[in-house]
């Protein structure tokens, strides 16, 4: 290795490093080498090889000698011979046999590879790297970073270092206490108890258990979504947040999450109000009312929210401790009502309990709706028992394992709570009738004429048809306690169907609101990320939920904000569903869940049943609720979150991306489709901003850009430096709005380089048709090598039939060497490069406009992308040049565009001037259109190119003829024109002829005596353009000219850039256009 390498390779996670053996090191036996033997050598050594199952060795080439050594030590060393063979020193033999026998630092595959950072399962370890396995031995296998191509933030060493000191006190939760007891418990709410009964009498029992088997279809449906979800991939905390937002990406991910953290927060105040209630109407009874109901439900609400936050914020044990109680005691109310429902007492049959009988069972088996109640409203009302089925999932972040917990628990839940709904709804019906009097004196009497099946039970509730009966299916909703066998028991289980609820919501909320305020989806909401305690508990979070629920709680007239909160639910419900249709529509290989037991199809139908009951339920709440998901999902789309999580959208995009280029293939061009696709030769993309928007402005939403860029390197480029400055590159063009790919190239030349953009660019029919450069306005001072090289590079756009768009600007378009001459500030994305690295060599010349070979090598801290923290001050024409680059960015007032189509080219010098007057910023420029005719023919060539550009629908400003382009030029333009290519004549005649052939093969850009001959009428043309391009267009915003041809072969490089040169110096903004004389325009439809 070379002196440079004095750095020891490999991190602290990393299983080996890499020591440099300085000379006269003793080798492993002990003798010490000569300096000359021990230059170039390394040593492996091996860290902490238990780490893996497995451990990895050292790799010996084809031509390495093993020489076994009796030292034990973790370590082996290889050093070169200098005879061409590398010697290994084992210091370990008993290393070797770890890794199946070979000789390698190659990794056997380990979970800890693919974690991230901050994985809370085990730390993340680094295999080597290819540059570590296929790099030669005398480079520095760490150059490129980190192993694999990955580098930690600061922030995620900080969390990975938080997560492993809270390691080992962190309360985690199995799938029964974690997910299925939280799940029943939540779906198990007060309306099992107090609106179950009332139900049953509306609807009937077919219909009831109808309306439970379409909820549990809803919620087994997102159970099974969720469960796919779950199981495809580590889930942290988060919920339904988490899920959806890894799932379908930050926009509908940030906007669920919002609202169901509200959603929750505010069902603490629903479920707390519920409580309260019970509590005020126990006290009514027995006359012990504080003040009056309200106010007395405002302070049993407050009091109670105040004691679940303590249960909240004492730790999740403490609250899984109260969920257990509560679930015995809810369990004990169910038990306790079904055992009820086998003892009947006379008191209890004049209130309309009698036991199971065949008749209540037919008399109740159909529907009875009262109070214009229907199936939907009666759905409506329950359906709000079912949600809950994201109790667990809530609290993902707290499961021990939430992959095989939230399938398990979840689904588990649905089905256990979803036949105990169906078994009291069928107990309900059998063993009560819809009215009764509760008087034991309404006995049947035989003058009585009765159907009923009350009357063939003995009695007579005849009179409840008038209304006014407290007792019954219909009337009392209390009537769960009645058949009970210990009532209290009930209201018990109503206590705890309250709590419960409210508890888990209490702790839902304030994780998932964490979770979505670390992702800093929103800004400001910071704050409420940080977490305490071996658990991370969100305090802030527990505080500003306790405060939402405390000011509804306050309202305690909840009956507009509840249907809202359950479409919220559903909007959860309706995206979770639709993130499973979506992930396998995008087909993604990343879309592997181990739970199988879900179809795509089977989720899309779910995700449409959500939205129906949405607006079964209430409708207006349903807009109101697509109206704020709406607003959030704009909100985040704007603001584009710097976040990337693989989300099936991406995925999705990409797929639809391929197809559509597909398609494409199998449809030949059609000239009413031509698109210039443009290939811009920008190098860095702020290098030439002129000439990056104006080709922006004709080809944004039109045709495709790609920003190419050839590096000239001198070594083996920095893969992992150049991939960076790639990303680096798009962000910008993305920030700055500017619809374009941004292509780089390594090569020897700038020649090759443009040809592999040429061949390689592109996918399909997205290919580019044209190429555009800057002209090369600094080729007089430069080696004229480099004239010859961007010559040819435009002989080899033509040879692959690219259109050709020169721009050439009075000031020039490079601005690379100008300082701070962008906001980029690129040097705060990407620390100084060290001196000693130089990354690629490329032309950073001043003046120098165009991608020519480079004249001197520079290191990256001269890149235009990295700005000094010098500012000198701008010389005059540096503001000049600066002021000029940004010409094309501003709206251009009233003017002209001068179309000076003198050749044929197949439509593209039209073409480009039409698509340029369409953008805002040029609207106010007018077309005028120069074209060449005889002086006794203007009237009728002004006629025909009127009659062309009117059938091609192209609006013009004026037409001009010009008879005399084959006039003379003035003679000091000519003298000029003489003087400017007298440096690069050959001048053959004044020498030998083996003598001139040596030298024009030597230097192949040199004109010829009898070439300038041969072309003095062109070169008269040029100049003659010139003087008329000066005389017409001197005020123009902007010309655009058919360019002059050369023939490859023929005319020498000097003389066509001579003519360049003449044709377009001293005037405004000029752009040179040759398309590839293939049509693009046409007048049919």
């Amino acid at each position: 290795m070379s002196g440079q390498n004095s750095k020891t390779g490999g991190s602290p996670e990393s299983r080996f490093h890499v020591d440099v053996i300085n000379e006269g090191s003793s080798s492993g036996k002990g003798e010490t080498r000569a300096p000359e033997e021990s230059k170039g050598r390394f040593r492996v050594g091996f860290v902490d090889p238990g780490a893996l199952d497995s451990a990895a060795d050292i790799g010996l080439p084809p031509d390495v000698s093993h020489e076994p050594d009796s030292t034990r030590c973790d370590s082996v060393s290889l050093h070169s011979t200098g005879t061409g063979t590398t010697q290994v020193s084992d210091t370990h033999s008993t290393y070797y046999m770890r890794t199946f026998g070979h000789n390698t630092i190659d990794a056997v595959p380990n979970i800890d590879f693919y974690r991230q950072t901050e994985a809370p399962l085990g730390e993340k370890m680094s295999r080597p790297s290819l540059a570590e396995l296929h790099d030669e031995l005398d480079k520095d296998p760490f150059d490129d970073g980190m192993a694999n191509g990955e580098e930690s933030s600061a922030a995620e060493e900080a969390a990975a270092r938080a997560a492993k000191e809270a390691k080992g006190g962190m309360i985690k939760f199995g799938w029964v206490k974690g997910v299925l007891v939280r799940c029943m418990l939540n779906i198990w709410g007060v309306m099992l108890f107090i609106r179950m009964s009332w139900i049953v009498g509306q609807a009937g029992i077919g219909l009831t258990i109808a309306i439970i088997l379409t909820a549990s279809l809803v919620t087994t449906i997102t159970g099974l979504s969720t469960s796919a979800i779950a199981t495809n991939g580590f889930v942290r905390g988060g919920g339904a947040y988490y899920l959806i937002s890894r799932s379908l990406g930050p926009e509908f991910g940030g906007s669920i999450g919002l609202i169901f953290a509200f959603a929750n927060a505010v069902a603490v105040a629903m479920y707390v109000v519920g409580f309260a209630e019970t509590v005020v109407e126990m006290l009514n009874d027995v006359d012990a009312l504080m003040t009056d109901e309200l106010n007395d439900i405002r302070i049993v609400g407050t009091l109670t929210v105040i004691l679940l936050l303590g249960i909240s914020v004492a730790g999740m044990e403490w609250e899984a401790k109260a969920q257990m109680v509560l679930l015995v005691i809810l369990l004990g109310a169910i038990v306790n009502y079904f055992i009820g429902s086998f003892m009947t007492t006379e008191d209890k049959k004049s209130k309309g309990f009698f036991g199971y009988q065949t008749a209540i069972f037919v008399e109740n088996l159909g529907p009875d709706f009262r109070e214009d109640e229907t199936f939907f409203s009666v759905f409506a009302i329950f359906f709000p028992a079912a949600t809950g089925i994201l109790a667990g999932a809530n609290i993902s972040g707290d499961l021990t394992d939430p992959q095989s917990a939230i399938p398990k628990g979840t689904l588990l839940a649905i089905l256990i709570t979803g036949i105990t709904y169906v078994g009291v709804a069928i107990s309900a019906g059998s063993c009560i009738i819809r009215d009764a009097t509760g008087d034991l004196n309404d006995t049947l009497s035989d003058t009585v004429n009765c159907t009923d099946a009350a009357c063939t039970l003995g009695y007579d509730f005849s009179i409840c048809k008038e209304g006014g009966c407290q007792y019954g299916l219909m009337n009392d909703f209390q009537v769960m306690s009645l058949v009970s066998a210990f009532g209290p028991l009930i209201t018990a289980g109503i206590f705890s169907a309250t709590l419960s609820s409210a508890l888990a919501s209490l702790v839902s909320a304030p994780k998932v609101f964490q979770a979505l305020c670390k992702d800093n989806i929103y800004p400001g909401l910071g704050v409420f990320a940080k977490g305490y305690g071996k658990n991370n508990e969100p305090l802030r979070g527990y505080v500003l939920t306790f405060c939402i629920g405390l000011a509804f709680i306050l309202i305690a007239e909840l009956n507009i904000i509840a249907p809202i909160i359950s479409n919220f639910f559903l909007a959860s419900y309706a995206l979770i569903n639709f993130s499973v249709f979506h992930a396998s529509l995008a087909n993604s290989p990343g879309w592997r869940p181990s739970f199988k037991y879900y179809n795509m199809w089977v989720s899309l139908a779910g995700a449409i049943l959500c939205c129906v009951v949405m607006f079964v339920i209430n409708w207006w709440a349903a807009l109101v609720t697509l109206l704020i998901v709406l607003a959030l999902y704009i909100y985040v789309s704007y603001k584009k979150p710097d976040v990337n999580w693989g989300s099936s959208t991406q995925a999705l995009i990409y797929n639809q991306a391929l197809t559509q280029c597909l398609n494409l293939t199998g449809v030949e061009d059609h000239v009413k489709n031509f698109r210039p696709q443009c290939l811009v030769l920008t190098g860095y993309p702020n290098s030439r901003p002129a000439l990056l928007q104006l080709v922006h402005s004709f080809t944004k939403n039109v045709g495709l850009m790609v920003c190419g860029h050839v590096r000239i390197v001198r070594r083996r480029p920095n893969v992992r430096e150049a991939s960076q400055e790639h990303a680096r590159c798009q962000r910008w063009l993305n920030k700055k709005r500017i619809k374009a790919f941004y292509a780089p190239v390594f090569s020897d030349s700038l020649r090759h380089g443009v040809q592999f953009l040429l061949q390689s660019v592109g996918l399909g029919r997205l290919k580019p048709n044209t190429l555009v450069l800057g002209f090369k306005s600094n080729w007089m001072d430069g080696d004229m090598n480099d004239v010859e090289t961007y010559i040819n590079t435009l002989h080899d756009a033509f040879d692959l039939q690219f259109g050709m768009v020169i721009l050439r600007l009075r000031d020039g378009l490079d601005v690379s060497h100008i300082q701070d001459q962008d906001e980029l500030l690129w040097s705060q994305e990407k620390p100084p490069v060290s001196s000693k690295d130089p990354v690629v060599s490329v032309n950073l010349a001043k003046d120098s406009d165009s991608d020519s070979c480079p004249s001197k090598t520079t290191s990256a801290q001269s890149s235009p992308l990295i700005i000094r923290d010098g500012k000198p001050a701008l010389s005059l024409s540096e503001q000049r040049l600066l002021e000029s680059s940004q010409q094309f960015k501003k709206k251009q007032g009233k003017g002209t565009v001068d179309v000076w189509w003198l050749f044929d080219d197949g439509g593209l010098t039209l073409l480009v001037p039409y698509l340029l007057t369409n953008r805002s910023k040029w609207a106010d420029c007018r077309i005028r259109v120069f074209i060449g005719g005889k002086i006794n023919r203007i009237d009728h060539d002004r006629r025909m190119m009127a009659t062309l550009l009117s059938r091609f629908r192209i609006d013009f400003s004026d037409i001009n003829v010009l008879g005399d382009i084959n006039t003379k030029p003035k003679k000091h333009n000519k003298l000029m024109f003489k003087v400017l290519m007298e440096p690069y004549r050959l001048k053959e005649d004044d020498m030998d002829q083996d003598e001139a052939e040596r030298l024009k093969a030597q230097q192949p850009w040199r004109i010829t005596d009898n070439e300038l001959e041969l072309y003095k009428a062109k070169t008269n043309r040029q100049i003659r353009l010139n003087e008329l391009l000066k005389e017409h267009s001197g005020e123009a915003k902007l010309i655009v000219m058919t360019m002059p041809l050369a023939r490859k072969g023929a005319v020498s490089s000097a003389l066509y850039m001579c003519w360049l040169e003449t044709l377009s110096k001293d005037l405004p903004p000029l752009l040179l256009v040759r398309g590839n004389h293939q049509s693009v325009l046409t007048f049919y439809s």
